[in-house]
């Protein structure tokens, strides 16, 4: 009896829509060089508790999560994965702001500006 292995893949843990995607794209037309893709993380900051950042990297760490898109490589800082896992990326403009759209079935609680939430 053989025993064979499958190796599952598993989803990503943020879905990207196509207009985060093509603002992802956009991002790394005009990079600064040495830039190697756009990585989002939750740090420390506002009345919530934890904020989403998007910037430029410039290297891998260890543990991020690496999301291949048509425009560029995506990463999600590996702390934190756990705050993002099943949310919605999406990039949303009109004629007064424009900026990087958070679906996040984690999140308890946000504050009254909406600059950070709570998980």
């Amino acid at each position: 009896m053989t025993t064979e292995t499958k190796t599952r893949t598993r989803p990503a843990a943020v879905i990207l829509t196509p207009s985060a995607q093509q603002r992802i794209a956009d991002l790394m037309a005009s990079a600064p060089e040495g830039t190697i893709g756009v990585k989002l993380s939750t740090p420390k900051r506002g009345c919530s508790g934890l904020a989403y950042s998007v910037d430029y990297v410039s290297e891998e760490a260890k543990f991020d999560e690496k999301i291949e898109t048509p425009g560029g490589t995506f990463y999600i800082d590996g702390a934190s994965v756990l705050y993002l896992v099943g949310s919605t990326m999406d990039w949303v403009e009109d004629d007064f702001t424009a900026g990087f759209v958070f679906a996040n079935p984690n999140a308890k609680g946000a504050c009254g500006c909406g600059e950070s939430f709570t998980v």
